[in-house]
């Protein structure tokens, strides 16, 4: 009977380490990347097949903010995430002590004023109420776009990272509201304007070069990366992700479902 018992727990010993040993195998295997739904998920859920084919099963996880995302890739949940341009990632690394890293740029997504109410930037009443982000990257980037129209004026070093209280000239007195990303398109209605970032804008079918009063130029610096861990962008893993993102059926995509300019894609 002692002979079976310790038989018997062999056997499951062997077991359970062979699983484990098949479920690293597979782990290795398995690219999770966290991104917001549009365009980021939808060009992910593209590549599935692709990536596949290179020996890699992709899983996508959605969010809709800006900071679990980040946190998640931070703790080891997530391989990569995608919704995000380079100055928000070093912020968040200077703000947070993070340690995230631009594994490859894929796009830029023109940043744009946006009004219900109004039909162009010579409608904009004084006093008018504009919306803008709250995250201080793209906080400062909505500024510098009504900076760019001369419709305010900022300190000279007030940078990527200005606020409103780097504001020195404000001569149609706007007043601002400093709003969760995420949240801007609900709140359109509610205010003369807003500056929505693209990947909350298209999904609420705003497009830029078409209702925005104020579209951000093509030079723009905000390109929208894979984000992964310091040390982790030149992983097989995540350069055949960058590599299929830049693939011929992104690219197709972007040609028939981006017409107006909603997105615009990076070599």
């Amino acid at each position: 009977m002692k002979k079976i018992v310790l038989t018997t727990l062999a056997l499951l010993l062997a077991l359970s380490l062979f699983a484990a040993g098949t479920k690293e195998q597979a782990g290795g295997k398995t690219i999770v990347v966290g991104a917001t739904p549009e365009p980021h998920a939808a060009f992910l859920n593209l590549v599935i097949d692709d990536l596949a084919k290179a020996g890699y099963t992709l899983k996508v996880r959605e969010f809709t903010d800006y900071v679990t995302p980040n946190e998640a890739l931070e703790s080891g949940e997530l391989d990569a995430n995608f919704f995000q341009h380079i100055p928000y990632l070093e912020s968040f690394n200077r703000e947070r002590g993070y340690h995230l890293a631009n594994a490859g740029g894929i796009h830029v997504e023109p940043f744009a004023l946006y009004s219900k109410k109004h039909a162009s930037l010579q409608a904009l009443p004084t006093g008018a109420t504009i919306a803008i982000p709250n995250d201080p990257t793209n906080e400062g980037r909505a500024l510098l776009l009504l900076e760019s129209a001369g419709l305010i004026g900022l300190r000279a070093n007030a940078g990527l990272e200005a606020t409103p209280l780097d504001i020195t000239s404000n001569p149609k007195n706007f007043k601002f509201r400093e709003i969760e990303a995420a949240s801007l398109p609900r709140v359109l209605s509610d205010v003369d304007a807003a500056i929505i970032n693209g990947n909350y804008a298209i999904p609420a079918g705003l497009v830029a070069t078409r209702d925005g009063l104020l579209v951000e130029g093509a030079d723009s610096p905000y390109v929208n990366v894979i984000a992964v861990k310091e040390g982790r962008q030149n992983d097989a893993a995540i350069v055949a992700l960058v590599n299929a993102l830049k693939g011929e059926k992104i690219k197709a995509y972007v040609a028939s479902h981006y017409t107006n300019g909603e997105v615009v894609l990076v070599k």
